[in-house]
Protein backbone atom coordinates (compact mmCIF):
# COMPACT_ATOMS: atom_id res chain seq x y z
CA UNK A 1 0.00 0.00 0.00
CA UNK A 2 1.36 3.39 -0.95
CA UNK A 3 2.03 5.78 1.88
CA UNK A 4 2.09 9.53 2.00
CA UNK A 5 4.62 9.41 4.82
CA UNK A 6 7.99 10.65 3.67
CA UNK A 7 10.66 7.94 3.94
CA UNK A 8 13.37 8.53 6.49
CA UNK A 9 16.92 8.75 5.12
CA UNK A 10 18.94 5.56 5.37
CA UNK A 11 22.28 5.57 7.17
CA UNK A 12 25.38 5.72 5.03
CA UNK A 13 26.78 2.83 7.05
CA UNK A 14 23.83 0.52 6.63
CA UNK A 15 26.05 -2.43 5.63
CA UNK A 16 28.27 -2.11 8.71
CA UNK A 17 27.10 -4.80 11.10
CA UNK A 18 29.38 -4.43 14.12
CA UNK A 19 28.90 -2.25 17.20
CA UNK A 20 31.80 -0.79 19.27
CA UNK A 21 30.92 0.71 22.63
CA UNK A 22 32.03 1.10 26.25
CA UNK A 23 35.61 1.79 25.22
CA UNK A 24 38.13 2.39 27.96
CA UNK A 25 40.21 4.20 28.94
CA UNK A 26 38.35 7.38 28.14
CA UNK A 27 37.45 10.41 30.22
CA UNK A 28 34.07 12.10 29.75
CA UNK A 29 33.46 10.37 26.43
CA UNK A 30 36.91 11.30 25.14
CA UNK A 31 36.69 14.98 26.02
CA UNK A 32 39.90 14.70 28.06
CA UNK A 33 42.93 12.43 27.70
CA UNK A 34 43.47 9.56 30.10
CA UNK A 35 46.87 9.57 31.81
CA UNK A 36 49.76 7.14 31.92
CA UNK A 37 53.44 7.14 32.83
CA UNK A 38 56.19 6.57 30.29
CA UNK A 39 56.87 2.83 29.98
CA UNK A 40 53.30 1.87 30.90
CA UNK A 41 51.35 -0.59 28.82
CA UNK A 42 47.93 0.84 28.01
CA UNK A 43 45.22 -1.80 28.02
CA UNK A 44 42.30 -0.90 25.78
CA UNK A 45 38.99 -2.70 26.23
CA UNK A 46 35.64 -2.39 24.50
CA UNK A 47 32.35 -4.18 24.00
CA UNK A 48 32.35 -5.34 20.36
CA UNK A 49 29.62 -7.46 18.80
CA UNK A 50 27.69 -8.01 15.61
CA UNK A 51 24.25 -9.26 14.61
CA UNK A 52 23.62 -12.93 13.99
CA UNK A 53 26.18 -15.68 14.46
CA UNK A 54 28.98 -14.45 12.21
CA UNK A 55 32.38 -14.08 13.83
CA UNK A 56 33.83 -10.65 14.58
CA UNK A 57 37.41 -9.42 14.25
CA UNK A 58 38.69 -6.23 15.88
CA UNK A 59 41.89 -4.25 15.77
CA UNK A 60 43.42 -1.50 17.90
CA UNK A 61 44.96 1.45 16.05
CA UNK A 62 47.37 3.69 17.95
CA UNK A 63 50.05 6.27 17.25
CA UNK A 64 52.18 8.90 18.90
CA UNK A 65 50.67 12.29 18.18
CA UNK A 66 52.25 13.64 15.01
CA UNK A 67 53.36 10.24 13.72
CA UNK A 68 52.44 9.66 10.06
CA UNK A 69 51.05 6.14 10.39
CA UNK A 70 48.90 4.09 12.71
CA UNK A 71 50.31 1.06 14.48
CA UNK A 72 47.89 -1.88 14.41
CA UNK A 73 47.46 -4.78 16.81
CA UNK A 74 44.66 -7.38 16.84
CA UNK A 75 42.23 -7.44 19.72
CA UNK A 76 41.38 -10.65 21.54
CA UNK A 77 38.00 -11.62 22.98
CA UNK A 78 37.74 -11.83 26.76
CA UNK A 79 34.23 -12.66 27.90
CA UNK A 80 30.68 -11.57 27.12
CA UNK A 81 31.66 -9.63 23.96
CA UNK A 82 34.43 -7.77 25.78
CA UNK A 83 37.63 -7.39 23.73
CA UNK A 84 41.11 -6.27 24.69
CA UNK A 85 44.44 -5.17 23.25
CA UNK A 86 47.32 -3.09 24.55
CA UNK A 87 50.18 -0.87 23.46
CA UNK A 88 53.31 0.53 25.07
CA UNK A 89 53.78 4.28 25.59
CA UNK A 90 57.49 4.89 25.13
CA UNK A 91 57.78 8.68 25.05
CA UNK A 92 56.32 11.75 26.73
CA UNK A 93 53.38 13.63 25.32
CA UNK A 94 50.15 12.57 23.63
CA UNK A 95 49.18 9.28 22.05
CA UNK A 96 45.90 8.64 20.30
CA UNK A 97 44.04 5.43 19.63
CA UNK A 98 40.83 4.12 18.12
CA UNK A 99 39.24 0.79 17.26
CA UNK A 100 37.97 -0.88 14.10
CA UNK A 101 35.93 -4.07 13.87
CA UNK A 102 33.94 -5.99 11.30
CA UNK A 103 32.54 -9.35 10.36
CA UNK A 104 35.33 -11.88 9.86
CA UNK A 105 33.92 -13.80 6.91
CA UNK A 106 36.88 -16.15 6.61
CA UNK A 107 36.87 -17.14 10.29
CA UNK A 108 33.10 -17.57 10.12
CA UNK A 109 33.52 -19.80 7.06
CA UNK A 110 36.34 -21.77 8.69
CA UNK A 111 34.29 -22.44 11.83
CA UNK A 112 31.36 -23.70 9.78
CA UNK A 113 33.72 -25.74 7.61
CA UNK A 114 35.06 -27.58 10.66
CA UNK A 115 31.55 -28.37 11.90
CA UNK A 116 30.37 -29.66 8.54
CA UNK A 117 33.53 -31.70 8.11
CA UNK A 118 33.00 -33.30 11.51
CA UNK A 119 29.42 -34.13 10.51
CA UNK A 120 30.66 -35.95 7.40
CA UNK A 121 29.02 -33.57 4.91
CA UNK A 122 30.15 -33.06 1.32
CA UNK A 123 32.74 -30.26 1.42
CA UNK A 124 33.18 -29.52 -2.28
CA UNK A 125 31.07 -26.36 -2.39
CA UNK A 126 32.41 -25.22 0.96
CA UNK A 127 35.94 -25.44 -0.39
CA UNK A 128 34.96 -23.27 -3.35
CA UNK A 129 33.38 -20.72 -1.01
CA UNK A 130 36.60 -20.59 0.98
CA UNK A 131 38.67 -20.26 -2.18
CA UNK A 132 36.68 -17.15 -3.13
CA UNK A 133 37.50 -15.54 0.19
CA UNK A 134 41.19 -16.38 -0.17
CA UNK A 135 41.27 -14.98 -3.71
CA UNK A 136 39.83 -11.71 -2.42
CA UNK A 137 42.53 -11.52 0.28
CA UNK A 138 45.21 -12.22 -2.33
CA UNK A 139 44.13 -9.06 -4.15
CA UNK A 140 44.62 -7.08 -0.93
CA UNK A 141 48.05 -8.62 -0.23
CA UNK A 142 51.34 -7.75 -1.86
CA UNK A 143 54.45 -9.56 -3.00
CA UNK A 144 55.24 -13.11 -1.98
CA UNK A 145 52.30 -13.39 0.41
CA UNK A 146 49.87 -12.53 -2.37
CA UNK A 147 51.39 -15.36 -4.43
CA UNK A 148 51.08 -17.79 -1.53
CA UNK A 149 47.45 -16.85 -1.02
CA UNK A 150 46.71 -17.50 -4.69
CA UNK A 151 48.36 -20.92 -4.36
CA UNK A 152 46.26 -21.72 -1.30
CA UNK A 153 43.08 -20.68 -3.11
CA UNK A 154 44.06 -23.04 -5.94
CA UNK A 155 44.65 -25.79 -3.38
CA UNK A 156 41.14 -25.32 -2.03
CA UNK A 157 39.86 -25.71 -5.60
CA UNK A 158 42.09 -28.82 -5.93
CA UNK A 159 43.96 -27.54 -8.96
CA UNK A 160 46.59 -30.15 -9.85
CA UNK A 161 48.97 -27.74 -11.55
CA UNK A 162 49.55 -25.61 -8.46
CA UNK A 163 52.08 -26.69 -5.86
CA UNK A 164 50.45 -27.03 -2.46
CA UNK A 165 52.85 -26.86 0.42
CA UNK A 166 52.78 -28.09 4.00
CA UNK A 167 50.39 -31.02 3.62
CA UNK A 168 50.07 -33.04 6.79
CA UNK A 169 50.25 -36.75 5.97
CA UNK A 170 47.41 -37.65 8.36
CA UNK A 171 44.73 -35.63 6.54
CA UNK A 172 42.69 -37.33 3.83
CA UNK A 173 42.59 -34.36 1.49
CA UNK A 174 45.16 -31.75 0.54
CA UNK A 175 42.35 -29.25 -0.02
CA UNK A 176 40.90 -29.78 3.42
CA UNK A 177 44.36 -29.56 4.96
CA UNK A 178 45.02 -26.29 3.12
CA UNK A 179 41.68 -24.89 4.29
CA UNK A 180 42.43 -25.62 7.95
CA UNK A 181 46.10 -24.69 8.01
CA UNK A 182 47.08 -22.11 10.65
CA UNK A 183 49.32 -20.44 8.08
CA UNK A 184 46.29 -19.65 5.92
CA UNK A 185 44.37 -18.35 8.94
CA UNK A 186 47.30 -16.09 9.86
CA UNK A 187 47.65 -14.71 6.36
CA UNK A 188 43.93 -14.02 6.09
CA UNK A 189 44.02 -12.15 9.41
CA UNK A 190 46.82 -9.93 8.10
CA UNK A 191 44.78 -8.86 5.09
CA UNK A 192 41.23 -8.28 6.35
CA UNK A 193 38.45 -6.87 4.23
CA UNK A 194 38.04 -3.37 5.68
CA UNK A 195 35.37 -2.07 3.33
CA UNK A 196 32.51 -2.74 5.74
CA UNK A 197 34.32 -2.26 9.02
CA UNK A 198 32.95 -0.14 11.84
CA UNK A 199 35.35 2.49 13.08
CA UNK A 200 34.87 3.86 16.58
CA UNK A 201 33.48 7.37 16.36
CA UNK A 202 36.36 9.07 18.22
CA UNK A 203 40.11 9.04 18.39
CA UNK A 204 40.83 8.91 22.11
CA UNK A 205 43.95 10.34 23.72
CA UNK A 206 46.47 9.26 26.33
CA UNK A 207 48.71 11.85 27.98
CA UNK A 208 52.05 10.38 29.03
CA UNK A 209 53.97 11.90 31.95
CA UNK A 210 57.28 10.96 33.50
CA UNK A 211 57.63 8.85 36.63
CA UNK A 212 57.57 11.75 39.10
CA UNK A 213 53.99 12.47 38.11
CA UNK A 214 53.08 9.12 39.62
CA UNK A 215 55.07 9.50 42.80
CA UNK A 216 57.50 11.98 44.30
CA UNK A 217 58.51 13.07 47.80
CA UNK A 218 58.39 16.81 48.38
CA UNK A 219 60.32 18.85 50.92
CA UNK A 220 59.21 22.45 51.42
CA UNK A 221 61.31 25.22 52.89
CA UNK A 222 61.36 29.02 52.84
CA UNK A 223 64.73 30.16 51.48
CA UNK A 224 64.62 33.31 53.59
CA UNK A 225 64.49 31.13 56.73
CA UNK A 226 67.65 29.14 55.96
CA UNK A 227 70.32 31.61 57.10
CA UNK A 228 72.68 30.12 59.71
CA UNK A 229 72.59 33.36 61.71
CA UNK A 230 69.34 34.09 63.61
CA UNK A 231 67.51 37.08 62.18
CA UNK A 232 69.47 37.12 58.91
CA UNK A 233 67.78 36.76 55.55
CA UNK A 234 68.53 33.41 53.93
CA UNK A 235 69.80 33.06 50.36
CA UNK A 236 69.94 30.41 47.64
CA UNK A 237 73.46 29.61 48.85
CA UNK A 238 72.05 28.91 52.30
CA UNK A 239 69.48 26.57 50.77
CA UNK A 240 72.26 24.79 48.92
CA UNK A 241 73.97 24.10 52.24
CA UNK A 242 70.87 22.14 53.32
CA UNK A 243 70.63 19.88 50.28
CA UNK A 244 72.57 17.02 51.85
CA UNK A 245 70.11 17.01 54.75
CA UNK A 246 67.13 16.97 52.37
CA UNK A 247 68.73 14.15 50.40
CA UNK A 248 69.41 12.14 53.56
CA UNK A 249 65.67 12.19 54.35
CA UNK A 250 64.88 10.59 50.99
CA UNK A 251 63.19 13.53 49.28
CA UNK A 252 63.50 13.93 45.51
CA UNK A 253 61.67 17.27 45.09
CA UNK A 254 62.57 20.53 46.85
CA UNK A 255 59.62 22.92 46.74
CA UNK A 256 60.30 26.65 47.03
CA UNK A 257 57.46 29.10 47.79
CA UNK A 258 57.48 32.21 45.57
CA UNK A 259 61.00 33.57 45.08
CA UNK A 260 59.94 36.83 43.44
CA UNK A 261 60.14 40.46 44.60
CA UNK A 262 57.65 41.19 47.38
CA UNK A 263 55.35 44.21 47.32
CA UNK A 264 55.76 46.99 49.85
CA UNK A 265 52.33 48.65 49.64
CA UNK A 266 50.00 47.33 52.33
CA UNK A 267 52.69 44.88 53.36
CA UNK A 268 51.52 42.68 56.23
CA UNK A 269 53.48 42.14 59.39
CA UNK A 270 53.95 39.00 61.39
CA UNK A 271 50.89 36.77 61.71
CA UNK A 272 49.03 38.86 59.12
CA UNK A 273 49.03 42.03 61.20
CA UNK A 274 47.89 45.06 59.25
CA UNK A 275 50.88 47.20 60.16
CA UNK A 276 54.33 46.02 59.09
CA UNK A 277 57.44 46.95 60.99
CA UNK A 278 60.48 48.14 59.02
CA UNK A 279 62.16 44.76 59.42
CA UNK A 280 59.12 42.76 58.22
CA UNK A 281 59.75 41.10 54.87
CA UNK A 282 56.13 40.53 53.82
CA UNK A 283 54.36 37.55 52.35
CA UNK A 284 56.13 35.81 49.43
CA UNK A 285 52.71 35.44 47.82
CA UNK A 286 52.35 39.25 47.56
CA UNK A 287 54.26 39.14 44.28
CA UNK A 288 55.73 42.13 42.50
CA UNK A 289 57.62 45.32 43.30
CA UNK A 290 59.81 47.89 41.58
CA UNK A 291 62.40 45.10 41.15
CA UNK A 292 60.02 43.13 38.93
CA UNK A 293 57.33 40.49 38.90
CA UNK A 294 56.80 36.80 38.23
CA UNK A 295 59.92 36.30 36.14
CA UNK A 296 62.23 38.10 38.57
CA UNK A 297 63.97 37.08 41.79
CA UNK A 298 63.86 38.78 45.18
CA UNK A 299 67.34 40.39 45.40
CA UNK A 300 67.82 39.27 49.01
CA UNK A 301 67.75 35.64 47.84
CA UNK A 302 70.47 36.08 45.23
CA UNK A 303 70.78 36.28 41.49
CA UNK A 304 69.56 34.11 38.63
CA UNK A 305 73.06 32.65 38.50
CA UNK A 306 72.73 31.73 42.18
CA UNK A 307 69.40 30.07 41.45
CA UNK A 308 70.93 28.08 38.61
CA UNK A 309 73.79 27.02 40.88
CA UNK A 310 71.25 25.79 43.44
CA UNK A 311 69.29 23.92 40.80
CA UNK A 312 72.41 22.18 39.48
CA UNK A 313 73.53 21.28 43.00
CA UNK A 314 70.12 19.78 43.74
CA UNK A 315 70.05 17.79 40.52
CA UNK A 316 73.47 16.34 41.28
CA UNK A 317 71.85 14.82 44.39
CA UNK A 318 68.80 13.50 42.54
CA UNK A 319 66.63 16.36 43.77
CA UNK A 320 64.47 18.44 41.46
CA UNK A 321 63.35 22.00 42.21
CA UNK A 322 59.64 22.77 42.20
CA UNK A 323 58.59 26.41 42.02
CA UNK A 324 55.41 27.95 43.37
CA UNK A 325 53.41 29.74 40.69
CA UNK A 326 50.85 32.11 42.23
CA UNK A 327 48.97 34.16 39.67
CA UNK A 328 48.21 37.22 41.79
CA UNK A 329 49.93 40.53 42.24
CA UNK A 330 50.99 42.94 44.93
CA UNK A 331 49.87 46.54 44.37
CA UNK A 332 53.47 47.34 43.32
CA UNK A 333 53.58 44.67 40.59
CA UNK A 334 54.45 46.15 37.15
CA UNK A 335 51.29 44.60 35.68
CA UNK A 336 49.11 46.79 37.91
CA UNK A 337 50.41 49.90 36.16
CA UNK A 338 50.83 48.47 32.66
CA UNK A 339 47.64 46.41 32.54
CA UNK A 340 45.04 47.79 34.96
CA UNK A 341 42.33 46.03 32.92
CA UNK A 342 43.67 42.69 34.21
CA UNK A 343 42.24 43.50 37.64
CA UNK A 344 38.71 43.99 38.90
CA UNK A 345 37.77 47.57 39.64
CA UNK A 346 35.59 48.41 42.63
CA UNK A 347 32.83 51.01 42.50
CA UNK A 348 35.09 53.65 44.05
CA UNK A 349 37.70 53.18 41.31
CA UNK A 350 40.16 51.18 43.42
CA UNK A 351 41.33 47.68 42.57
CA UNK A 352 39.67 44.79 44.34
CA UNK A 353 42.08 43.14 46.76
CA UNK A 354 41.83 39.53 47.90
CA UNK A 355 39.34 38.70 50.62
CA UNK A 356 38.17 35.68 52.54
CA UNK A 357 35.69 37.38 54.84
CA UNK A 358 36.27 38.45 57.46
CA UNK A 359 39.93 38.31 56.42
CA UNK A 360 41.30 40.99 54.10
CA UNK A 361 44.49 40.73 52.06
CA UNK A 362 45.11 44.27 50.89
CA UNK A 363 48.62 43.28 49.80
CA UNK A 364 47.30 40.96 47.05
CA UNK A 365 45.33 41.79 43.91
CA UNK A 366 43.64 38.82 42.22
CA UNK A 367 43.68 38.70 38.43
CA UNK A 368 40.32 39.11 36.71
CA UNK A 369 39.70 36.20 34.34
CA UNK A 370 36.67 38.00 32.95
CA UNK A 371 38.88 40.86 31.79
CA UNK A 372 38.18 42.13 28.28
CA UNK A 373 41.94 41.89 27.73
CA UNK A 374 41.98 38.22 28.79
CA UNK A 375 43.86 36.97 25.73
CA UNK A 376 46.90 39.16 26.41
CA UNK A 377 46.71 38.21 30.08
CA UNK A 378 46.67 34.48 29.19
CA UNK A 379 49.76 34.97 27.03
CA UNK A 380 51.59 36.74 29.85
CA UNK A 381 50.76 34.00 32.34
CA UNK A 382 51.85 31.31 29.90
CA UNK A 383 55.13 33.15 29.43
CA UNK A 384 55.78 32.93 33.18
CA UNK A 385 55.74 29.14 32.95
CA UNK A 386 57.81 29.17 29.78
CA UNK A 387 60.40 31.47 31.34
CA UNK A 388 61.02 29.23 34.32
CA UNK A 389 60.89 26.11 32.18
CA UNK A 390 63.58 27.75 30.09
CA UNK A 391 65.60 28.09 33.30
CA UNK A 392 65.39 24.33 33.80
CA UNK A 393 62.39 24.12 36.12
CA UNK A 394 59.99 21.32 35.21
CA UNK A 395 57.75 21.04 38.29
CA UNK A 396 55.26 23.76 39.18
CA UNK A 397 53.17 23.88 42.33
CA UNK A 398 50.26 26.09 41.29
CA UNK A 399 48.66 28.16 44.04
CA UNK A 400 44.86 28.07 44.19
CA UNK A 401 44.22 27.03 40.56
CA UNK A 402 40.53 26.51 41.33
CA UNK A 403 40.13 30.30 41.61
CA UNK A 404 41.16 30.77 37.99
CA UNK A 405 39.26 29.88 34.82
CA UNK A 406 39.18 26.16 33.99
CA UNK A 407 39.59 26.88 30.29
CA UNK A 408 42.79 28.77 31.02
CA UNK A 409 44.41 25.79 32.72
CA UNK A 410 43.56 23.43 29.89
CA UNK A 411 45.11 25.83 27.39
CA UNK A 412 48.18 26.87 29.35
CA UNK A 413 49.20 23.37 30.50
CA UNK A 414 48.91 22.04 26.96
CA UNK A 415 50.86 25.05 25.66
CA UNK A 416 53.71 24.54 28.11
CA UNK A 417 53.85 20.78 27.59
CA UNK A 418 53.94 21.30 23.85
CA UNK A 419 57.41 22.81 24.32
CA UNK A 420 58.37 21.00 27.52
CA UNK A 421 56.62 17.60 27.57
CA UNK A 422 58.35 16.70 30.85
CA UNK A 423 56.70 19.63 32.70
CA UNK A 424 54.55 18.60 35.68
CA UNK A 425 51.85 20.61 37.42
CA UNK A 426 50.58 20.16 40.98
CA UNK A 427 47.28 21.74 41.98
CA UNK A 428 47.19 23.26 45.46
CA UNK A 429 43.44 23.41 45.59
CA UNK A 430 41.64 24.21 48.82
CA UNK A 431 38.33 23.14 47.37
CA UNK A 432 35.81 20.37 46.76
CA UNK A 433 36.34 16.93 45.19
CA UNK A 434 34.53 17.60 41.90
CA UNK A 435 36.64 20.69 41.27
CA UNK A 436 39.83 18.81 42.07
CA UNK A 437 38.71 16.11 39.65
CA UNK A 438 38.15 18.71 36.94
CA UNK A 439 41.63 20.16 37.46
CA UNK A 440 43.06 16.68 36.96
CA UNK A 441 41.14 16.32 33.71
CA UNK A 442 42.45 19.69 32.53
CA UNK A 443 46.06 18.58 32.85
CA UNK A 444 47.30 18.77 36.42
CA UNK A 445 49.55 15.81 37.11
CA UNK A 446 49.17 15.85 40.89
CA UNK A 447 47.17 17.61 43.56
CA UNK A 448 46.89 18.03 47.27
CA UNK A 449 44.41 19.57 49.57
CA UNK A 450 43.69 19.65 53.25
CA UNK A 451 40.66 17.34 53.44
CA UNK A 452 38.71 20.17 54.98
CA UNK A 453 35.47 18.55 53.87
CA UNK A 454 36.31 14.96 54.92
CA UNK A 455 37.98 14.19 58.22
CA UNK A 456 36.43 11.03 59.64
CA UNK A 457 37.48 7.49 58.75
CA UNK A 458 34.30 6.70 56.73
CA UNK A 459 34.66 9.97 54.81
CA UNK A 460 38.30 9.29 53.97
CA UNK A 461 37.57 5.68 52.99
CA UNK A 462 34.76 6.84 50.70
CA UNK A 463 37.07 9.36 49.03
CA UNK A 464 39.73 6.71 48.55
CA UNK A 465 37.19 4.47 46.82
CA UNK A 466 36.11 7.35 44.59
CA UNK A 467 39.68 7.83 43.41
CA UNK A 468 40.51 4.16 42.86
CA UNK A 469 37.30 2.21 42.29
CA UNK A 470 34.50 4.51 41.16
CA UNK A 471 35.99 6.65 38.41
CA UNK A 472 33.85 8.77 36.09
CA UNK A 473 32.54 7.10 32.92
CA UNK A 474 33.92 3.72 33.92
CA UNK A 475 37.56 4.73 33.70
CA UNK A 476 40.07 6.93 35.45
CA UNK A 477 42.93 9.25 34.68
CA UNK A 478 44.82 7.53 37.48
CA UNK A 479 44.61 3.89 36.34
Amino acid sequence: MASDVKALPKPGTGRNRVIIENVRPQIDGGRFPAKRIIGDRVEVQADIFGDGHDHVAARLLYQKAGAPDWQVTPMVPLDNDRWSASFLVESLGRYRFTLVAGIDHFDTWRSGFEKKLAAGQDMSVELLNGAQLVDQAAKRARGAEATQLRKRAAALRQKPDIEVIEILPTTPSAAIEAALSPELAGAMARYPDTTLETRFARELEIHVDRERARFSSWYELFPRSTAPQPGAHGTFRDVEARLDYVQSLGFDVLYLPPIHPIGRSFRKGRNNTVTAEPEDVGSPWAIGATEGGHTDILPELGTLADFQHLRAAAESRGIELALDIAFQCAPDHPWVTKHPDWFKQRADGTIQYAENPPKKYQDIYPLDFESSDWQAMWDALRDVFLYWAGQGVRIFRVDNPHTKAFSFWEWVIASVQQQYPDALFLAEAFTRPRIMEQLAKLGFSQSYSYFCWRTTRPELETYGRELTQDPPDGTSQWE
